[in-house]
């Protein structure tokens, strides 16, 4: 065990400690807790909507996928996640920064009304259950790696847990900014420093890249087949579309300072995440190229463990404080603002609807006392599912926010006819036929995505709902006329 390195990780997460305590004495409402008091420039939102998706699958899933598969294993991530904050700063920001609302529930509640409200935002606060059991997951294994297994995996989550809960529910949305601006700096240039290292071990940045290319890893489209074509674009769509409607991206685009800083900071991150993501990418090949066969075996079969291994065995002990303190900024900075998220969401959303007249201050203990509940109950999941790749607890999240609650957003910011029974139909036929796809239901899911027809249905279940009642009511009135 080595204590110089562990003592480095333990003053980094007393100094982000340190940070939230300074951030909840600026707190004086839920405005303040929820998004930041709507005043963060432009650079601190780049940097906290690029934290949004840089967490433990983009520095230890995603590379693995890659090594083993090549670009088209990660349409959904890091692809679909990059372009779907492309598409908010393009198509959302600007248009739901100035209507002025806390949460995306709001939107809901005040196109549709108050049961679309509460559907949409339980399947929001459900989705976030595998994404953050994915950091905790990764906490767990940090800490496991660090103590070379004094500390179990299950005592890992429950410290890393404990670690960013502190923070968010003293500093709110405010801490959670601060320590994403301080968090993602160490991350960029920790993981380029690692990088070069990794690069001059493996003999010079052309041999990796001849790697990736001997193994025809940058190959991107899938086999010219429906059915690949289909689970190709589905497995695109489901982050890049699924998490649009999300808490955590909401917030960070709503702590601008204005409309064009929201557009801009996620635009920005969205395309910043794309190409940093590459970075942890090119580190894994680099491990290949130096450890061989045994890179590979781990990759396929403990992936996880693959890049902390490497940093530990191949590396000295200041590239290892560099990487630990990088690799605990993703996980830390993307863990905290999904634990806020649907904290904030439940209380303004449904618990309001339970508890009409709630005061601010109410409000304001009702959110830090659910995220500590939130908190409880995700690391009970994570504990419970230990064992499952972080990349398929990711993955899995979105997808009821695809079929649920895109398409009711989507037609209400842009067609003027949606309708609550429209919403209500959209969000009924996308459920219920995503769950028909489901393996245990059918064998649908094959031949075709169930997020993508899922995302179908939504969108007929739409139009349908909103243009049939009209339909049926001009007809009715024609008929009165002829009579």
């Amino acid at each position: 065990m080595n204590t110089t390195l562990i003592s480095f990780v333990v003053l980094y997460l007393l100094g982000t400690l340190a940070l939230g305590v300074w951030a909840g004495t600026r707190i004086k409402n839920t405005t303040d807790f929820a998004i930041a008091g709507r005043s963060l420039p432009l650079i601190m939102v780049v940097t906290t909507t690029f934290a949004t998706w840089f967490g433990a699958e983009t520095v230890m899933g995603i590379p693995a996928k890659f090594v083993q598969s090549g670009l088209g294993a990660i349409v959904e991530d890091p692809f679909g996640a990059g372009t779907c904050l492309i598409l908010v700063g393009v198509f959302f920001a600007a248009k739901l920064y100035k209507q002025n609302l806390l949460t995306i529930g709001d939107f809901y509640r005040q196109r549709y009304g108050k049961g679309i409200e509460v559907f949409c935002s339980v399947a929001i606060i459900l989705s976030y259950l595998g994404w953050v059991a994915a950091q905790i997951t990764a906490l767990g294994l940090v800490f496991s790696v660090l103590t070379n297994g004094a500390m179990s995996e299950t005592a890992g989550m429950i410290v890393g847990t404990l670690a960013v809960l502190i923070y968010v529910v003293v500093g709110g949305f405010l801490a959670v900014a601060w320590t994403d601006f301080i968090q993602m700096i160490v991350l960029v240039v920790g993981l380029s420093i690692i990088a070069i290292f990794a690069s001059d071990l493996a003999g010079g940045s052309d041999k990796v890249l001849a790697l990736a290319s001997q193994k025809d890893l940058w190959n991107f489209l899938p086999p010219p087949t429906f059915t690949e074509i289909a689970m190709f674009v589905g497995a695109g769509l489901t982050m890049m579309l699924g998490s649009i409607p999300q808490q955590d991206v909401f917030q960070r685009v709503m702590s601008a300072k204005n409309a064009n800083t929201a557009r801009n900071g996620a635009m920005i991150g969205g395309f910043s995440y794309i190409l940093f993501a590459f970075v942890p990418m090119f580190i894994v090949l680099s491990a290949v190229v130096v450890m061989g066969d045994s890179a590979l075996e781990m990759a396929k079969n403990d992936y996880q463990r693959l890049l902390p291994t490497f940093v530990l065995t191949k590396m000295p002990l200041i590239m290892q404080i560099i990487f630990f303190g990088a690799l605990l900024s993703a996980i830390k900075s993307t863990s905290s603002a999904t634990l806020l998220a649907p904290s904030t969401s439940f209380v303004e959303n449904i618990m309001k609807n339970l508890r009409p007249g709630m005061s601010d201050r109410e409000q304001l203990f009702a959110m830090r006392a659910t995220i500590v509940a939130f908190a409880g109950l995700v690391l009970a999941y994570a504990i419970a599912m230990k064992g499952t790749p972080i990349y398929d607890l990711v993955s899995a999240a979105y997808q009821v926010t695809l079929v649920g609650a895109f398409v009711p957003l989507v037609f209400g910011l842009y067609w003027k006819r949606a309708t609550t029974q429209g919403a209500i139909s959209s969000v009924a036929a996308g459920i219920a036929v995503w769950i028909v796809f489901f393996p245990q239901i059918s064998t649908f899911g094959e031949a075709f995505p169930g997020q993508l027809a899922g995302l179908l249905a939504a969108i007929v279940g739409m139009v349908v709902g909103s243009l049939a009642p009209q339909v049926l009511k001009n007809r009715h009135e024609a008929r009165q006329a002829v009579a």
